[in-house]
């Protein structure tokens, strides 16, 4: 029986991935929030990891601003963390599975980037997440796979959607920013990939590497958040464009977060689809309701 670790599993798409895996008897599943394993510790990572066939790590530091400030607690997780996985991996021969970010990219693109586009991160969460990112590539080279992904929101953590409805109940009109492009990607299709590459990986069906996961198509932060309360049964003409000058934060944000999916069709998977497509199936979802519904 294939043995699978499941780090970060008390997060938004830790959660998820738990519970993806519960439909798996095929698999023996460990799920390790953080109270359960402290990726920052190398000889904990090491013996967790040990008794296991593949790692899926969904562990972070995902406060994006807070990293501005914090930029060594954070890469400690997101870089110096990952580390620790991969090397434990690679001693004991499994597999790795780590998720990053489309931040490692500068974002002055007009195209999507694709998976071997060079990385130039702007903020301290792009330059953790890019170390992590290298230490798979040093250590695994065989055995490691990167998955980026951008705009996460899903039903067991904050999100921007989930922060759209809330603020929808406590004012009349709301500004959003109408000029950082990227992908809305609702975490709970991206834990099903996640554990169909994992499949993949483990059959030698899936070279190593790069993949970039998101749904297809693209929108503003504007956009995302007119069709959010398009779906909420609000009225999206509450949504008022403005631009990111006029909403300075500690860590500058990437104008444009578009990222390509080539590599799934080589790996026999499919991408996501159309996060027009994913963003009304999460409203449709009996999951925990609190993220769809106006505060």
């Amino acid at each position: 029986m294939t043995r699978l670790l499941v780090t970060g599993a008390g997060g938004m798409l830790g959660r998820d991935l738990v519970t993806v895996l519960h439909t798996r008897p095929d698999l023996k599943v460990t799920a390790a929030g953080r109270a359960d394993l402290d990726i920052t510790d190398p000889t904990t990572v090491r013996a967790a990891v040990a008794e296991h066939d593949i790692v899926i790590n969904a562990a972070a530091w995902t406060n994006v601003d807070g990293a501005e400030t914090n930029e060594a607690a954070a890469t400690a997780i997101n870089g110096t963390g990952v580390e620790n996985l991969a090397s434990a991996c690679a001693a004991s021969g499994a597999r790795l599975i780590q998720v990053s970010t489309d931040y490692v990219f500068s974002g002055d693109a007009h195209t999507p980037y694709p998976e071997d586009a060079p990385t130039a991160p702007i903020n301290a969460y792009g330059r953790g997440k890019l170390v992590g990112e290298q230490a798979v590539a040093r250590l695994l080279p065989d055995h490691g796979y990167v998955v980026r992904t951008a705009w996460l929101y899903g039903a067991h953590g904050p999100n921007f959607v989930a922060t759209m409805l809330r603020l929808a109940g406590q004012r009349e009109q709301i500004s959003v920013v109408d000029d950082q492009h990227g992908q809305p990607t609702w975490s709970y299709p991206l834990a099903e990939r996640l554990v169909a590459l994992a499949d993949a990986a483990l059959e030698g069906r899936a070279a190593p590497g790069i993949y970039h996961s998101t749904c297809a198509g693209q929108t503003t932060k504007y956009g995302l958040a007119r069709a959010t309360f398009a779906l909420a049964g609000l009225d999206p003409d509450r949504i008022r464009p403005t631009t990111s000058d006029r909403y300075p934060l500690p860590a500058p944000r990437p104008a444009y977060s578009v990222l390509a999916h080539s590599r799934w069709a080589a790996a026999g998977l499919p991408s996501l689809p159309d996060w027009h497509t994913t963003l009304a199936d999460a409203f449709a979802s009996p999951a925990p309701p609190a993220p769809w519904k106006v505060a």
